[in-house]
């Protein structure tokens, strides 16, 4: 890839707009930006009014045009954004003109690997760019603007220097007399680490969280058939998304919907009722059923009122919420199910107890989340590279006083810690993590 390119790309949204940002980085890109607005004099970062015309003084549009000059730019090079109206023709006709001046279309991503290459960001940055761009809900904004903004470089930073330190210490020991070292450097260096060790895997233990803030949380109706799994997952859904009959068997396949609840993103899940069947296609249901049971941040687990007591077993778990549905069947009074605590009475029918079921998701979800804004933004790249970190440190920790075997295993951890943040790279490493951005990103 030629960083030497002047590169263009529509940095905001595809189709039918009202504006359409086009941005252009390259080195020495004044001249340019004077033929756009016409003037030889200018002002960086002021937007100017101009006519853009192509190479035969045709008008292309009436635009705002803004200089970005190096290094005080997203890129780190000349930066020139143009705001022309966004219809689909007048966005071609500027793309074409711009390939007249020798420029080019950029790849996905290549404005932030400028921008690395020009230290602007590092790659625990741009992970937090590309979770940003897909944020969907206000808390997938907020946990991904934190790690944009050098939360999550900040913590790497801290963990690798301290790394670097302790490497560089337990190479000493081998090579100076201890009276030329701290005293009691071997247990302070072994603290540590043991230290490192634990928020490394403190860290790890909450990839679930920062999972599920990223892609949402996993929630799935789950229950024998005709329990009413369907008529639940529509009225939460507000639509009629699932098909609902009398007839068993109908859910073979999952039914998935996104919601927005808290600010939190929610995967709703309907599943194939669970029971015994020799139907090839509704077998495959099931097992699907079960694959979505193992995924689910929360099960909500459908009964009906013929289904109690005898075959009502739940197990005590904190991720699951018992709902018996069709409470408009039982009787209203003088009936002992009703006497039975801790489980939500709902009638998807005439939508008595929904309520209650929409408030335990709302108590779940703040259950699991509730703190996660101290999370790093855990994608599967970095969760595989903390994870090799760990191994390191434990492999450190468990050498005991032979400091070769433990300089070398958290110099180990420091290069890996390196690979996030991009310190240390592979050609792979930054190509999957610029390819997750956007043509204009």
């Amino acid at each position: 890839m030629n960083t030497n390119d002047t590169i263009f790309a529509l940095s905001s949204g595809h189709g039918k707009s009202g504006v359409a940002v086009i941005r252009i980085s390259g080195d020495h890109l004044s001249d340019i930006f004077s033929k756009f607005i016409n003037k030889s004099e200018f002002v960086p970062r002021h937007a100017y009014f101009c006519n853009l015309t192509d190479t035969t003084d045709d008008l292309i549009d009436q635009c705002l045009a803004i200089y970005f000059p190096a290094p005080h730019s997203f890129t780190g090079t000349d930066v020139i954004e143009l705001h022309t109206h966004g219809a689909p023709a007048t966005i071609n006709a500027t793309f074409e003109y711009l390939k007249t001046l020798g420029m080019r279309m950029a790849t996905p991503g290549e404005f932030s690997r400028r921008a690395f290459y020009n230290n602007k960001m590092d790659l625990a940055d741009v992970d937090g760019l590309a979770a940003l761009l897909d944020a969907q809900t206000d808390q997938q904004r907020k946990h991904a603007l934190k790690s944009m903004l050098g939360r999550d470089s900040e913590i790497y930073n801290t963990w690798r220097n301290q790394m670097v330190e302790i490497s560089a210490y337990a190479a000493a020991i081998l090579d100076y007399n201890a009276d030329d070292l701290p005293a009691n450097i071997g247990e302070t260096i072994y603290t540590r680490t043991e230290k490192l060790y634990k928020e490394i895997n403190n860290a790890l233990n909450g990839y679930n969280t920062s999972r599920a803030i990223r892609g949402g949380i996993n929630i799935a109706l789950v229950g024998e058939t005709n329990v009413g799994k369907s008529s639940i997952f529509n009225y939460l859904a507000g639509s009629n998304r699932a098909i609902v009959s009398d007839i068993a068997g109908t859910t073979r396949d999952v039914v998935s919907v996104n919601l927005d609840i808290d600010g939190f993103m929610v995967n709703l899940s309907d599943t194939a009722g669970l029971r015994e069947t020799d139907d090839k296609i509704e077998s495959i249901g099931i097992e699907r059923t079960k694959t979505e049971i193992e995924n689910a941040d929360i099960v909500v687990h459908v009964y009906t009122p013929e289904q109690l007591p005898a075959k009502f077993t739940p197990k005590d778990s904190d991720n699951e919420i018992i709902v018996i549905n069709k409470s408009d069947l039982l009787p209203k009074s003088g009936n002992h199910i009703l006497d039975i605590e801790n489980y939500l009475y709902v009638s998807a029918h005439t939508g008595d107890g929904m309520p209650d079921l929409l408030t335990a998701l709302r108590d779940k979800i703040h259950t699991l989340m509730d703190g996660s804004e101290n999370n790093l933004v855990i994608n599967a790249r970095t969760k595989a590279l903390l994870e090799t970190a760990r191994a390191d440190l434990h492999m450190a920790l468990q050498a005991g006083d032979n400091y070769d075997i433990f300089a070398e295993h958290t110099r180990r951890a420091t290069d890996t810690i390196g690979k996030i943040l991009g310190t240390i790279t592979t050609s792979e490493v930054l190509d999957k993590t610029f390819g997750q951005l956007c043509l204009g990103k």
